[in-house]
């Protein structure tokens, strides 16, 4: 069985940030087997450690400017990180340090969800919430066919970025 991690990073607190997190609320609806859904604010050197036990890893996040509904993407391990702190990193700059540390880099993806809205203390924008449901439709189509060669095949899938 393919080990799947759904790895969704953002702030609830942040109106349209919540994206990610809430695309992951979607998904935990359903129980898949051999996949596993971690939250977090944001990416730290840490979910390395996730990243390696998995065969397949998708990235779940709101996008500034990301094309609506969403876009997908594969994402390259990055072994020079543009930024030398460990305090928040990107899934590439994730993905170098387990290269960097010998352990296993599995293929990944990015799913990102255009947000709009992201003032402290605002809710979730309704426009928002809809592309949510549009992406957690597709990362469940995803999901249910765990192979990255199906998940890069969707990846310039004319459903993928559409305008909403």
């Amino acid at each position: 069985m393919t080990a799947v991690l759904v790895l969704a990073w953002g702030n609830r607190s942040r109106g349209d940030d919540a994206l990610g997190p809430v695309v992951l609320d979607r998904l935990a609806a359903t129980a898949r087997p051999g996949v596993t859904l971690v939250e977090d604010y944001q990416l730290q050197l840490e979910h390395a450690l996730d990243v390696a036990a998995a065969d397949l890893v998708l990235f779940v996040d709101a996008g500034h400017g990301t094309p609506a509904p969403f876009s997908f993407a594969e994402v390259p391990a990055d072994d020079d990180p543009a930024s030398p702190f460990s305090h928040a990193l990107a899934p590439a700059a994730l993905l170098g340090v387990c290269r960097r540390v010998g352990a296993k880099v599995p293929a990944a993806f990015v799913l990102a969800i255009r947000g709009e809205e992201f003032g402290l203390g605002t809710p979730l924008s309704a426009a928002a919430a809809a592309r949510a449901d549009a992406a957690a439709g597709f990362a469940a189509t995803l999901l249910d066919r765990p192979d990255a060669a199906a998940w890069r095949a969707r990846v310039d899938a004319s459903d993928v970025v559409a305008v909403s």
